[in-house]
Parts: C-alpha cells; structure tokens; sequence
C-alpha cells in the first residue's frame, strides 16, 4: 500500500484518486491491520462479498478499472502491478516473519518471482492516461472495453453464485458447507484466482502471522486439505507465466 500511496500523492493534483478495494470473506478482520498499517490518503474499503469480482470480473489481485470523471470504465479489470519501488522502501506489510522461513514459503516465494511483471509499462500508461484523458492512447472506448471484458457464460454465473452462497455460509459460521460451495465456485470458474486464494487462505495453519499466507495442506497431515489444489502447486502446474494476463497496452 505505500507504493500505491505514493502515487496517489503524485497524481492527485492532477485529478486522479485511487480507491483501494480489499477483497476478503474475513472482511475488517482480514484486512484492517493491513489498511491501519498503511494510514492511506485514499478511501480503501472492504469487499466481503467479492462484490468487486461479481460486477467487473476480477480474477486476481492487484487488480485494477480506470474509471473517468464521468463514471465510464475505460479500462476494463486487468492486473496492476504495484508502482516501482526503491529497494529501501517499506514494503508496507507489516508481517513478522519467522527467523527460519517454512521450505515451502521458500518455494512460495520462489515461484512468485517468476511471475511476470510489467510495472514500468503498466504506470507509464497510467501516469500517461491522467495527463491525457480521453486523448490518451491507453483510454478504450467503449466497444473496445466490452472487447476487453471476460464474457460470463452460464457455468460462470453459477460458479459466482456458489461462491457468494460459500462466502454467506463463512461468514455464518458454517465452514463445513461453505467448502462445499467453494469447491463448486472453482470448478465452474477455473480461472479465478481470487476465488481460490480466498478459500484458501480460511484454512489457517495455527495463529501465526504467515498462517493465512500459507494455502495449502498441513504438513503433518495433508490428507484433510479440503481441496484439489492449493498456491504453490496450482502456480507450479499452471505456470507463473501463466499467473496473470500482464498489461496488454
């Protein structure tokens, strides 16, 4: 978030704002510390139902929509890197991570770094679509954002509709049946990471910091993991190159 922080300030007296949207089934509980944390400028909200999911087809985060003054999406969801940032700059999390790091949080991390990343070209186009508007090569019209867009055939709308019943089913405390439907929500939208990370990170390792970062199987009895993948080997069959989209200009 400081990054994200940072650029606002940057922009903003151009006219530019940022809206933070924090997508968690946990809602405050989940993401507070993170916002407390970052003391943002920006209005930064929680999304316990994936709303943000439902209405513009988010399927991963950090995700973004470049909205214009007169509420039209000119750039539909799509991934957004964090702005470059200085090595020595407080990445903002606020997690104590254990002394000894976990082997597979070495390999969590070592399958991250291969994800692609195209930050440089992502925030040269957003800097250049705040000086610009409308003029700006990287604003779509609106042919080109429905282009854009992730159709949302049949078996799609049903898996939004599993997953928003799961995400009811947490949070009234019916864990045993909201894995059901979270099953149910990733077989039907397969390509929803934000789906599957979700339901992951509900099945806490212990209390620690890392605990909901950790989604995948207990080590020391990975026969009652819930589901048919997890982080680590879902990026591993799928491919980080494969993990999002990238900015396509």
């Amino acid at each position: 978030m400081p990054v994200w922080q940072a650029l606002r300030q940057e922009l903003h007296t151009q006219g530019f704002e940022l809206v933070t949207v924090g997508l968690d089934t946990l809602g405050a509980d989940g993401c507070r510390n993170f916002i407390e944390a970052a003391q943002p400028q920006h209005p930064s909200l929680i999304d316990q139902h994936h709303v943000m999911a439902d209405l513009f087809g988010v399927v991963n985060i950090p995700s973004s929509i470049w909205i214009d003054e007169q509420g039209n999406i000119v750039r539909p969801a799509e991934a957004a890197p964090a702005p470059p940032k200085d090595a020595s700059e407080d990445s903002g999390l606020n997690i104590d991570l254990p002394a000894v790091m976990p082997p597979r949080l070495v390999e969590m991390m070592g399958e991250a770094v291969k994800i692609p990343n195209s930050s440089v070209d992502y925030h040269a186009a957003l800097r250049d679509w705040v000086a610009q508007g409308s003029e700006s090569e990287y604003a779509m019209d609106e042919a080109k954002v429905v282009q854009r867009s992730r159709p949302r055939n049949e078996d799609t709308a049903l898996g939004h509709a599993h997953f928003e019943l799961a995400t009811q089913l947490e949070m009234d405390g019916n864990h045993a049946l909201a894995i059901k439907h979270f099953r149910l929500a990733h077989e039907r939208v397969p390509d929803s990471w934000t789906f599957r990370r979700q339901a992951w990170s509900l099945e806490k390792l212990g209390d620690g910091p890392i605990s909901r970062f950790w989604q995948g199987p207990n080590p020391e009895n990975p026969e009652d993991w819930p589901y048919e993948g997890d982080w680590l080997a879902d990026i591993k069959r799928e491919g980080a190159e494969n993990y999002n989209e990238g900015f396509k200009g």
